[in-house]
């Protein structure tokens, strides 16, 4: 008995024990490196893109089902074999688009802004919560609106033949109906 306990105790003070048994004191959280964000829920790189009015993906459901962007469309134009006025039409959209989306994207970072602060300064609460998170929400939501709108808008404006290509362009596969 006496050397089961001594093996028992040599195993448990081993360095390959040691390095696969760590206490939760010990551990890094995986956000550390972050709270020295100015706004704590937003990277640098999420703040570029919604105040630049970029899609950071928000209207995956129209580009991934056959409705194209207007920043892609621009992108794929003489591909797409985009007539004069298409092309115009499409790079107003675009334009609008992005107008629209920085305006949107700028109201996010505020209100990310705002509830990073109400944390910070031990002033929020639940109340203070729930209306932040609610105008958060909203703006989110007019943010990816306005990204799906314009995949409608920049559809209609192409013919079937100029969807399937920019689908094949893009490496999509066939939207299905």
């Amino acid at each position: 008995m006496n050397q089961l306990l001594a093996l028992l105790a040599l195993a448990l003070t081993t360095p390959a024990f040691a390095q696969t048994h760590t206490h939760p004191a010990d551990s890094k959280s995986p956000y550390s490196d972050m709270t020295e964000r100015d706004i704590k829920a937003l990277s640098d790189e999420q703040i570029s893109d919604l105040r630049a009015g970029r899609g950071m993906s928000l209207a995956l459901p129209a580009e991934l089902n056959g409705y194209p962007g207007p920043r892609h469309a621009l992108d794929l134009a003489d591909a797409l074999e985009l007539t004069p006025a298409q092309r115009a039409h499409v790079q107003a959209l675009f334009g609008e688009m992005q107008r629209e989306a920085a305006d949107l994207g700028s109201r996010i970072i505020e209100g990310e802004r705002a509830l990073d602060r109400s944390f910070s300064t031990r002033t929020v609460t639940e109340e203070k919560l729930n209306a932040a998170l609610a105008q958060i929400a909203t703006q989110q939501g007019k943010l990816r609106a306005a990204h799906l709108k314009y995949h409608l808008r920049t559809r209609d404006l192409l013919t079937e033949t100029q969807v399937t290509r920019y689908n094949a362009l893009r490496g999509y596969k066939a939207a299905q109906p």
